[in-house]
């Protein structure tokens, strides 16, 4: 289980070539944000659909990759400057070779059509990632569960993708353990290493700044880690 790549190709691809993954065996689980900050996101758009759609990998959706879709797919002013204020920059610039540093409206709107034009099939391919993943042991999702919901299937779409502290200080409700990204690590326990807690399992290493991705790892009931430093 891997998330928060963020543009990041370069950890991704060395992590799945330090801890051996094998389509045959294994099951990879990528808990979203795979855009904005990082230098490469066009890469790791494309790099997910090969996993996905060639080796069985469960892609989720995260915030970021919802923002996206929404960048291209709306007109929605408060989109955009969130786009541009969260690491969306970083994302033109990887589509959009031709945008400089200054990017004003008028460049937005070039970069916007060009991405509409050009990489609809990564807007298309985002926009269909559901929003969690199940199996017998572990709720995988981006952000969290809230915790003020019974069933927690009849959540909002944006906790799936937003929720913070209601799900982190909060025990789930839930039997089997929720293993989640969005918040980094080091938000939680001052730590990128992955935190484990008695019924949630926290895994964003915070690749794109600087820090480093983190894969965690069951095999047979137990739990392990790797991690590739972002260098």
């Amino acid at each position: 289980m891997i998330s928060d790549i963020h543009g990041c190709i370069e950890p991704l691809n060395r992590m799945l070539e330090e801890v051996g993954f094998n389509r045959s065996t294994d099951r990879l689980v990528l808990l979203g944000d795979y855009v904005d900050r990082g230098p490469k996101s066009k890469d790791v758009v494309a790099r997910v659909m090969d996993l996905v759609n060639n080796d069985g990998a469960i892609a989720l959706r995260g915030n970021h990759d919802q923002r996206l879709v929404d960048l291209i797919r709306t007109n929605d002013s408060l989109i955009q400057s969130k786009f541009m204020e969260h690491g969306g920059i970083q994302t033109l610039h990887s589509y959009c070779d031709f945008i400089g540093k200054d990017i004003d409206k008028d460049k937005l709107q070039h970069a916007r059509d060009h991405i509409s034009s050009n990489y609809e099939h990564h807007i298309a391919f985002l926009n269909e990632l559901p929003y969690y993943y199940e199996d017998d042991n572990h709720i995988c999702v981006h952000a969290g569960l809230n915790p003020h919901y019974a069933n927690w299937k009849n959540q909002p779409a944006y906790d799936f993708m937003y929720i913070k502290n209601d799900f982190i200080k909060a025990k789930t409700r839930v039997a089997k353990k929720v293993i989640f990204g969005h918040t980094r690590a080091m938000e939680i326990h001052d730590s990128s290493d992955v935190w484990f807690d008695e019924d949630k399992i926290g895994i964003d290493g915070g690749c794109a700044y600087g820090l480093q991705l983190n894969c965690l790892i069951y095999e047979e009931g137990e739990y392990s880690t790797k991690t590739i430093k972002n260098s």
